[in-house]
């Protein structure tokens, strides 16, 4: 998975200076849902927030409309529980590749998206009594989303994601699937 993001990311990297105004960089924060399923446990603290950031590229398929690929980097709040003394703790990050269709209406409007992709998604998980798991897994995504455009260089959006099959047994059970939320703030360039 690392040599696929690392192809793309080094493929967007070296496209034609010639599609400037093309390239973002996003910053997001958000929530999601979480079902961390702990086995006796009766003190947990689960996170629902995430924070991240995203580069993407679009392509220009015609005046208002555009393909974009964007790849992404987010990392989770931390889950935390206790049960018979010990404190277990687990650390959870991910990489969405989104393939995304775009309605661009331009500067001082809203435009519109929709598309899917694939997540590498990690969880670290680890207790006091010093047991550590780590599990990893591919799994899809759906995204839609808005976004107002201020200038050339700036929008502020919405993006709502569906996460397809996203449990994580690593110690315990942490299921990030269904729907999430994120505020972005996207910066072309």
């Amino acid at each position: 998975m690392k040599k696929i993001v690392l192809a793309v990311l080094a493929v967007m990297c070296v496209a034609s200076f010639s599609f400037a105004g093309n390239w973002g960089l996003g910053l997001k924060a958000g929530a999601g849902e979480n079902d961390w399923k702990t086995y006796g446990s009766t003190d947990v603290d689960k996170g629902y927030g995430f924070a991240g950031a995203e580069i993407l590229y679009e392509f220009d398929t015609s005046s208002n409309n555009k393909i974009g690929l964007k790849v992404g980097v987010e990392a989770y709040q931390k889950d935390k529980a206790s049960f018979s003394g010990i404190d277990t703790e687990v650390k959870t990050w991910n990489c969405p590749v989104t393939l995304y269709y775009k309605w661009d209406k331009g500067v001082n409007a809203f435009s519109y998206f929709l598309g899917g992709g694939f997540t590498y998604i990690n969880s670290r998980w680890h207790d006091s009594s010093a047991v550590k798991y780590t599990h990893s897994k591919g799994m899809a995504h759906l995204m839609a989303g808005t976004e107002y455009r201020f200038s050339e260089s700036f929008a502020l959006g919405l993006d709502v994601t569906y996460n397809i099959d996203a449990k994580i047994v690593a110690g315990d059970v942490s299921d990030r699937s269904g729907f999430r939320g994120a505020l972005v703030g996207r910066f072309y360039f």
